[in-house]
């Protein structure tokens, strides 16, 4: 008998499931690879990684290698695509987002121009339409006032109705209405309405030596011009 051959015993008796559970338990858990070969009768092997043996055909070799590159690359490389596909996108509705803010800040400063411009033009019609209202008012009270220059000429405007006539001057007033209009004044063919020409070596330029209607104004429009007689120089 070698030194390798052991004595191997085989018992045949039959043994309950309970007795097996206690020789299960008893036994050592720290049986080795060689232990469990010895007793089994097979040669003892040690699990580790599959190395391609030098003498192996390339197709082993190759496939190992690819095996290997994959285990080791792939995931990673994929990992990494995936990143940038996302970034990629990420980025493209970012800009996206910033063109449609940058539309919607144009739009609504274009707006915000137009009610600008739409107020100051309201506000102007308003102005204007007040003052042709207050000057159409004006307007047809103005015979009213020649007919107190008459009549003030004439020294008819005396006791109340003096008094009358220069509230309502004043009130009227009150409105931008301005007369002008007297003797000596320099002719202004803008303001002033000639009804008659005459020479005279008194005035060196053109001037208004009567005054047969007075011109009024409303602020600084004209409301209606002065009727005058000028007087050229010779």
């Amino acid at each position: 008998m070698t030194a390798r051959e052991r004595l191997v015993i085989r018992n045949n008796r039959k043994v309950n499931v309970s007795d097996a559970e206690t020789e299960q338990k008893a036994a050592p858990t720290g049986d080795t690879p060689e232990a469990t070969a010895v007793e089994t009768g097979e040669p003892a092997t040690e699990a580790g990684p599959v190395e391609a043996d030098a003498d192996a055909p390339a197709g082993v070799k190759a496939g190992a290698a690819a095996k290997d590159g994959a285990g080791k690359d792939g995931p990673g490389t994929a990992g990494t695509a995936t990143a940038g596909t996302a970034k990629s996108g990420a980025e493209a509705e970012l800009s996206t987002l910033r063109s449609q803010l940058d539309e919607r800040t144009r739009d609504l400063q274009r707006i915000t121009a137009e009610y600008a411009n739409y107020r100051k033009r309201v506000d102007r019609d308003r102005t204007l339409a007040s003052e042709q209202a207050t000057g159409n008012v004006l307007a047809a009270l103005t015979p009213v006032l020649d007919d107190l220059d008459r009549a003030r000429e004439h020294g008819d405007l005396v006791g109340p109705f003096a008094a009358v006539a220069e509230q309502l001057v004043t009130a009227l007033s009150k409105f931008g209405l301005s007369p002008f209009g007297t003797k000596g004044d320099k002719f202004d063919p803008t303001r002033h309405e000639a009804v008659a020409h005459s020479v005279s070596a008194d005035v060196t330029e053109p001037t208004c030596v009567d005054v047969m209607r007075r011109g009024y104004l409303l602020g600084e429009r004209l409301l209606r011009p002065a009727m005058v007689a000028v007087a050229d120089p010779e």
